[in-house]
């Protein structure tokens, strides 16, 4: 007993190892076949139970309800729009399935038609700035996948005209720039409205050459910016000695202790975006601290992240698993580091797959070890993370040999 003890208070990511190792060896190892069976059940789960066009009396609702099976219908929800979109995006890159292609323009009409706070300037304005964030992303990812200039273009106008422009001044304390989180809270300097604004202008920089009249503005303006970015969210809410990325500094500069996985995420997806253009590897080095601080910090759920069932925190893993596979395929990642990263992933889809997942459904409630039951409601923001990871799964490289 003192030996396991030891154990636990030397290393978190020890004891994650044994517990992942057991698991992993209690079932035998899931196969290509076996994820893309997972991802198309769970994205077809969404389109029949979420997608309100699917519902005979909904004919012209182009949006993702609330809540499964027509349970919650409120319309106050704009970012998880977003992330379904996202998903829909995931699943047509791995099947190359009309159906889902099929949604592209529709959503198009829907997400502004019933977005709470449009401007009559432009609807898809929101006063939470990384919601519009979250939307700019889906818009870059539709554009990637259909080479339909209009989503890259809006994607640039949201940017330039609704994200960019809350950058604070430089020399304006205590803050010293940062992207604002919310309009009608300028003050607030948020991970969550930093990190995304980074992977946004970082793209829009990888894209701009395939645009036919990209604008007035620069491409290397948007890696100045990108780049900023970045350095602010560093500079002030990351932890170098353990990964850890704070959520927010506050009006009176002070910032907050909350950690959250999607943070974690987003701070890794800017990080790898920059590694990717300029080749530093400091970028990579900080991408792959902040994920294993969610493995060695964040995984005690009996090894896994913590339950999350309803409500914006329901997104918060999905985020996170979206830019952490993408960080495991890098291949100038090294091998240790590529295979803690490969096994971890692994062994979270595969709870989730065996235990979390209603298998006739295709559901997930947001508990890792209870699938929700045939009747039960379910919540947009907890399926989603399902989703995103057993999509994760589809993309994720196979583990080479060393």
């Amino acid at each position: 007993m003192k030996k396991t003890l030891l154990f636990i208070v030397l290393s978190a990511s020890t004891l994650f190892v044994v517990d992942a190792y057991s698991t992993r060896t209690s079932s035998p190892p899931k196969d290509a076949a076996y994820w893309n069976k997972m991802a198309e059940g769970m994205s077809q789960a969404l389109i029949k139970q979420f997608w309100g066009a699917s519902f005979k009396d909904y004919p012209d609702r182009y949006y993702f309800n609330y809540g499964s099976n027509l349970s919650d219908l409120t319309t106050a929800h704009y970012w998880p729009q977003a992330h379904a979109m996202d998903v829909v995006v995931d699943a047509y890159m791995r099947t190359k399935d009309n159906h889902y292609l099929d949604i592209y323009p529709l959503w198009w009409v829907g997400a502004p038609k019933f977005n709470f706070s449009g401007k009559e300037i432009d609807p898809w304005w929101n006063e939470f700035v990384d919601d519009m964030e979250w939307l700019v992303l889906a818009q870059l990812r539709m554009y990637e996948t259909t080479k339909d200039q209009k989503y890259f273009l809006k994607a640039k106008q949201m940017y330039n005209d609704w994200i960019w422009s809350t950058w604070g001044p430089e020399k304006e304390e205590p803050w010293k720039g940062g992207i604002t989180w919310k309009t009608d809270v300028g003050k607030s300097k948020n991970a969550c409205s930093n990190g995304p604004a980074a992977i946004i202008a970082a793209r829009i920089y990888s894209m701009y050459d395939e645009i036919d009249n990209p604008g007035k503005k620069n491409k290397r303006a948007y890696l100045r910016e990108a780049t900023k970015i970045y350095t602010w969210l560093r500079d002030n809410l990351y932890e170098p000695t353990d990964g850890r990325v704070r959520d927010n500094m506050n009006a009176q500069g002070k910032v907050s202790p909350a950690i959250f996985t999607y943070n974690q995420g987003t701070f890794i997806g800017a990080a790898h975006e920059l590694y990717k253009i300029t080749k530093n590897k400091q970028y990579l080095d900080e991408a792959a601290k902040a994920a294993n601080y969610v493995i060695d910090y964040m995984s005690t759920n009996n090894g896994v992240l913590n339950n999350s069932t309803s409500g914006d925190g329901g997104l918060f893993h999905g985020i996170f698993f979206r830019y952490f596979v993408r960080l495991i395929n890098d291949p100038n990642l090294d091998y240790d580091t590529k295979k803690n990263f490969h096994d971890y992933i692994t062994h979270l889809a595969t709870v989730m797959a065996e235990q979390g997942v209603n298998k006739e459904t295709m559901l997930y409630g947001g508990n890792w070890h209870k699938a929700p039951a045939k009747e039960d409601a379910v919540c947009l923001t907890p399926h989603l993370s399902g989703c995103m990871l057993m999509e994760a799964m589809c993309v994720l490289e196979p583990l080479a040999k060393r």
